[in-house]
């Protein structure tokens, strides 16, 4: 049979009521809340911290909530995460915000990339073990990283081999965004020649970062995303400090020759980063994580223990089913699609 075309419902006689499921599902995603996990990368006195409490105008960085004046350089990298509710208008977000210390300020910094690789796998490991449970919870935490914010230093030249290694690698598990850190270091016209060498070079090694084109659902998605990706990266200035400048308190940097405003577009690109990640495009960064980067994951380890013995180890998982009258089957399972509500999966990364 042929599609109906679609019906056009005009006038008050005619009024069904379809569009009130939009207030349905303002009401239970408002009970439930948002989930959000933020990464950030770069090396140390980039202003990591800094801009994270910038972003959401609250102490949400790991040195703001465990301060330690004696902290010193760790020998390895270290991954720190810190979680906070936060509520505005109504609206709850659990924010974990995920450090990375050590990362990049060793003299050898060869394959320092691992321990973030193996983290954001971890994470996609944790949420499969719990989707695949007979009896899982209604709700499954999600603690997988849905961005990235890799800081590049102001040098003004180029990317170095290790910002272009860990994108080269990341970006295929997880949304990139990078950022200039600390911009202000440069002069508008060296700030401009350095992201325009930045753009280059990450096209040349094949770097696709947030937004990715080939994610882009429609012409007017493309046109939004196009306009974000001729920005990339974003040269940004973080800072939580108040100032007055014309009688209006302001997030600012203030030096001998004048203030720095944070959110001020003529000053810094702090405001389109925001935009991004908080206000326009946060739901489709969880979607691309839970239905690309997850998804390839999902799929990869349910191939892997559909394999069966012969795999080296540590990176195979061992495929128990459920029990069926008192005995457990290994590498079997009920037919019909059903092998995925019974399997268990556990793998030693």
């Amino acid at each position: 049979m042929a599609p109906s075309p679609g019906l056009l419902l005009n006038g008050a006689t005619r009024y069904v009521g379809i569009d009130a499921i939009l207030e349905q599902m303002r009401r239970k995603a408002m009970k439930q809340g948002f989930e959000l996990n933020i990464m950030v990368v770069g090396q140390s006195g980039l202003g990591k911290s800094t801009l994270m409490n910038t972003l959401f105008k609250s102490k949400v960085s790991r040195k703001s909530a465990q301060p330690n004046p004696e902290e010193k350089i760790p020998q390895t990298i270290e991954i720190k995460s810190i979680s906070h509710d936060i509520e505005e208008k109504g609206v709850r977000m659990k924010l974990a915000v995920i450090d990375t210390p050590g990362f990049g300020d060793q003299i050898n910094n060869e394959n320092c990339w691992q321990p973030i690789m193996k983290f954001i796998n971890d994470q996609y490991e944790a949420y499969l073990q719990e989707e695949i449970n007979i009896d899982r919870k209604k709700r499954i935490p999600d603690s997988r990283v849905h961005c990235c914010i890799y800081f590049i230093p102001p040098t003004g030249h180029c990317l170095r081999p290790l910002d272009v290694e860990f994108m080269r690698r990341l970006s295929k598990v997880v949304n990139i965004v990078p950022v200039i850190a600390k911009a202000d270091t440069l002069t508008l016209e060296e700030r401009d020649d350095f992201k325009q060498t930045i753009r280059e070079e990450l096209r040349a090694n094949g770097i696709d970062v947030y937004p990715q084109k080939e994610f882009d659902e429609d012409a007017e998605d493309r046109l939004i995303n196009d306009k974000i990706r001729e920005m990339i990266p974003f040269a940004v200035v973080g800072s939580d400090q108040e100032y007055q400048v014309n009688g209006k308190k302001i997030l600012g940097r203030k030096t001998k020759w004048g203030t720095i405003e944070v959110e001020n577009i003529a000053h810094c690109e702090f405001a389109y980063l925001r935009d991004l990640l908080i206000r326009t495009h946060m739901q489709n960064i969880k979607d691309i994580t839970g239905s690309i980067h997850y998804e390839m994951y999902r799929v990869r380890r349910l191939n892997e223990s559909n394999a069966g013995p012969g795999l080296a180890p540590g990176q195979a998982p061992t495929l128990v089913s459920a029990h069926t009258n008192g005995q457990t089957k290994v590498n079997g399972g009920p037919p019909n699609g059903m092998a995925a509500q019974c399997e268990v999966l556990t793998h030693e990364m």
